[in-house]
């Protein structure tokens, strides 16, 4: 862009401000709702620079002016969907970041963050004209517009790892889109009510955690309460509505509190300030529905901050506070010794205030204040600025290293987002090692997630803890302060419901790899042993052209790197061992005719099997992955197939299932239960009864006359009286299950009696 145009539009701006200020209040119409409202105000490039200066005294203002002036011209002609001139949000984006404290390339970065998504601008011009830092700014916020996704959830997913991903190099990469968000939910009304939805959801899931995981407080309440706004409307309006009432009765307690602090510390020559305010909207909102508390009833509604010069005039106040007020019990909290995951330093407890009423006093000294209040931002209004500052940088981010190392096997967006919800989401406690060492988890982290905190190893073997010196399970939740030692034994391996017992994105994630590359081995493994069953209905010698090399030569022909790759593709299911050779004698021998698959025929008594699991033998195969199918829960006696299904082996279902006729035939294969003793299989079973008294006491003592363990029960009553109740038990196999079934329906008031889950609708 020539520098004719950026100075037409820095003319063209200076005009405008111009007219601005003399002119009556312009009003604007909105394109989507029709409305005519007061235009919002553009913040001037002399505005902008005012707020940087403040805090940044050297800061290269001339190119944050020239941004200003080359935003106002890429975006010149485009307009919000509230009929506002488009260079309104990019200029109140950057005087959120200037506001904030930040540096000039974080400033010029917000101004021009929109301009390669939505003009014709792109990354390489910013960085001939503003440098590398802001284009590389610029380029970590725009969203991926060259790829194609399935859905918005698989999109909303790449651009937030895109975004995170950027922060490892530069932490002012989500410290601008998070601005960016702000000034969008600001303005939110002007989108339909889904989107409002959408939108607000996506902000109170990710942004708002992710600011307060940067420290930054203010974007985080600001977040919160305008999500609150859109999602929550009514609690909302019952909440700003009953502060607007009682707010002079709320105004005199705070000033009364605050003469009374200001008084202790003259009287003790404590240097300071005390400030008072009421708690954010949706932090009452937590509050009133975690207590289930009415709002008129509620308490510790208002908090207070003590700003201190040092360290010691930090507990010297809490002294002094307590002999004041009564503290409430086990509202103490000191994050100065141990200080949140983000940084954050601060006292807090919590006293009974002068009337009565609870009341939260903060106290931190300057320094801390200052990281509280503007969280990464200290960096550049305290240390060394005009430079990138990674998370390398910053101890408070290890959960994002962690996440960079783990986002390597999380290729499925679902999988990234819930890791990065996980690590957003989290009060944190503190634990002991044996030796001492402190180690932050999340709340409710278990034994599980602390060994793996210790050592993937730890964790891969852990079989139990001890905690403050008694053995518990390892899927005991961890408290505040508590001692722990792992118990591990090396025969012991991950096993699949360990990824319900974990809390840590770090210990599933492990979980998850080990489990990939164990159920990889075995699918390698099933895929030989179907290849060569195959071969040897069409008479070819599938292990020998593995061997010799002719095998390899098909592996190209489905895209795939190894033959290992081919093996893995066959045991999931990916692949058809017929196609596989079929396609491999079309390349040996084209002229070749490949005989056709006959029907499947099950296993006739006599005929030998090798076991695979769980009680199941498939002809001709071992040590295959077996699942049983959660549709029809089948157990040993029912008829049952084999299904080879994509990525989760040899699934099982009963003959009978309505699922396997819509199942691919060619991938059906002869299964039978074994004779050997079994563990006890899962089944279902749904029962409709008059709703009297005792009927479940007496169902409950046919289970146990059965000897069938009972794992689940719902139940669900009618207006005519009647009662649903399904249950999940154990049995040993079919005969067990049909036999506790006639026992059922001899109970009185029993009215029907059927396996699987049944609404009685039909």
């Amino acid at each position: 862009m020539s520098q004719v145009i950026l100075n037409s539009a820095a003319e063209a701006e200076k005009q405008a401000v111009s007219s601005q200020e003399n002119a009556p209040v312009k009003m604007v119409i909105s394109p989507i709702t029709g409305e005519m409202h007061k235009a919002a105000k553009v913040p001037t490039a002399d505005e902008i620079v005012e707020q940087l200066a403040m805090h940044c005294p050297d800061a290269d203002t001339d190119m944050v002016r020239r941004a200003y002036d080359y935003a106002s011209a890429a975006h010149a002609g485009q307009l919000r969907l509230s009929g506002d001139p488009y260079i309104m949000h990019p200029a109140s984006v950057a005087y959120t970041l200037a506001e904030m404290g930040f540096d000039e390339h974080s400033v010029a970065a917000g101004l021009l963050h929109d301009t390669v998504e939505d003009t014709d601008s792109s990354i390489d011009e910013l960085d001939e004209l503003f440098g590398e830092q802001v284009a590389d700014i610029v380029d970590g916020v725009t969203k991926i517009n060259i790829m194609t996704f399935d859905t918005k959830e698989e999109a909303q997913a790449e651009n937030i790892r895109k975004m995170i991903l950027s922060m490892a190099h530069d932490i002012r990469v989500p410290v601008v889109k998070l601005a960016d968000r702000l000034h969008n939910m600001s303005t939110l009304d002007f989108q339909k009510l889904h989107k409002q939805q959408r939108i607000s959801k996506e902000t109170m899931d990710i942004y708002a955690p992710l600011a307060n995981r940067l420290g930054l407080h203010q974007f985080k309440q600001k977040l919160e309460d305008l999500s609150f706004r859109y999602l929550q409307p009514d609690a909302y309006a019952e909440i700003t509505n009953w502060l607007t009432e009682n707010q002079i009765v709320e105004r005199k307690l705070i000033s009364k509190v605050i003469d009374k602090i200001e008084g202790i510390m003259i009287e003790n020559r404590i240097n300071g300030r005390v400030f008072g305010r009421i708690k954010q909207t949706y932090s009452i909102y937590r509050k009133m529905t975690a207590q289930k508390t009415p709002l008129d009833e509620m308490h510790d509604i208002i908090a207070f901050r003590v700003i201190v010069q040092d360290l010691r005039d930090c507990y010297a106040m809490l002294g002094l506070v307590h002999v004041l007020w009564k503290p409430v019990s086990g509202r103490f909290k000191d994050y100065i010794s141990m200080p949140k995951a983000n940084g954050y330093q601060s006292l807090h407890t919590t006293v009974m205030g002068p009337e009565g009423e609870r009341i939260e006093i903060q106290i931190r000294t300057e320094e801390m204040n200052n990281m509280a209040e503007h969280g990464v931002a200290a960096h550049w209004m305290y240390k060394e600025r005009n430079h990138a500052i990674s998370m390398q940088d910053m101890p408070q981010f290890q959960w994002l290293r962690d996440l960079m190392e783990r986002q390597r096997d999380e290729t499925d967006s679902k999988e990234f987002m819930s890791s990065l919800r996980m690590d957003l989401f989290n009060d944190e406690i503190y634990v002991f090692t044996p030796q001492g060492s402190v180690k932050q988890l999340p709340k409710g982290a278990t034994s599980l997630d602390f060994a793996f905190l210790i050592h993937s190893d730890v964790g891969f073997h852990c079989v139990g803890a001890k905690i403050n010196g008694k053995l518990e399970p390892f899927a005991t939740p961890l408290k505040n302060g508590d001692m722990v030692e792992i118990i591990t034994d090396k025969n012991r391996h991950p096993h699949r419901d360990w990824l319900k017992i974990v809390k840590t994105s770090k210990a599933r994630s492990r979980i998850q790899h080990y489990l990939r590359t164990e159920e990889r081995v075995a699918a390698i493994a099933l895929g030989k042993e179907l290849l060569e069953k195959e071969g040897r209905r069409m008479d070819f010698n599938a292990p020998k052209a593995a061997k010799d090399g002719r095998l390899q030569l098909v592996v190209p022909e489905f895209s795939l790197n190894t033959l290992d790759d081919l093996f893995a593709n066959v045991g999931t299911g990916k692949l058809t061992p017929k196609k596989v050779l079929q396609r491999l004698l079309g390349i040996l021998n084209p002229k070749q005719e490949v005989p056709e698959e006959p029907a499947i025929t099950p296993i006739k008594a006599g005929e030998t099997s090798k076991k695979a699991a769980d009680g199941i033998t498939i002809k001709g195969i071992e040590d295959t992955l077996i699942h049983f199918a959660k549709c029809c829960k089948p157990v040993p006696g029912d008829q049952v197939v084999g299904f080879i299904s994509r990525g989760r082996g040899v699934i099982v279902h009963t003959a009978n299932c309505p699922h396997v006729q819509n199942l691919e035939s060619e991938r059906l294969i002869s299964v039978n239960w074994n004779n050997e003793e079994s563990k006890p299989f899962p089944a279902e079973i749904t029962i409709l009864g008059h709703n009297e008294k005792g009927l479940l006491a007496k169902i409950s003592l046919a289970f146990v006359q059965q000897d069938v363990n009972i794992d689940a029960l719902e139940i669900t009553s009618s207006v005519d009286g009647r009662s649903h109740m399904h249950f999940t038990v154990e049995v040993r196999d079919a005969a067990h299950l049909y036999k506790t079934m006639d026992k059922l329906r001899a109970i009185e008031h029993v009215l029907e009696v059927r396996r699987g889950l049944s609404s009685f609708d039909e």
